[in-house]
């Protein structure tokens, strides 16, 4: 069964230019080029709201397989979501010093980016993209 999140090839900064309100916008263009930056990939889409960087193939112990994204995005009506492979288990001093967010399974949650520390957050998406690629190789979208 494959992944419902697949790339395609509408372009990141247009899907952007469509977000609503203002400040989630302006919030996503600072994150699309901070991405970039940090991981020298180019921005992918996946699926209809997803910015992802890089790319990696799973294989689990049940035989399930796929590629998905390393890292990335999605400027949500709620929140800004934030995609940082494998989880979180193992990055609680670099969290500690991120500011104002809420933690999901492998998914960081910001209201604002006023909320947090952009060299923090940097640092957290060049761990989370090294400790990724040691259990799956990352490679270019």
């Amino acid at each position: 069964m494959a992944n419902k999140t697949q790339p395609h090839d509408l372009n990141p900064r247009d899907f952007l230019a469509t977000v609503e309100p203002a400040r989630r916008r302006e919030d996503g263009m600072v994150l699309l080029d901070l991405f970039q930056r940090v991981t020298g990939y180019q921005p992918t889409m996946w699926g209809p709201s997803i910015i992802g960087y890089g790319r990696y193939h799973y294989r689990y112990q049940s035989g399930r397989e796929g590629d998905f994204l390393a890292t990335g995005f999605s400027p949500r009506k709620a929140n800004l979501s934030i995609y940082i492979m494998p989880g979180y288990q193992d990055y609680a001093e670099i969290l500690g010093r991120l500011g104002k967010h809420k933690l999901g399974k492998s998914c960081l949650y910001v209201n604002k980016l006023a909320d947090i520390d952009l060299e923090v957050l940097a640092e957290l998406i060049r761990s989370g993209l090294q400790d990724l690629d040691r259990i799956w190789p990352v490679q270019p979208a």
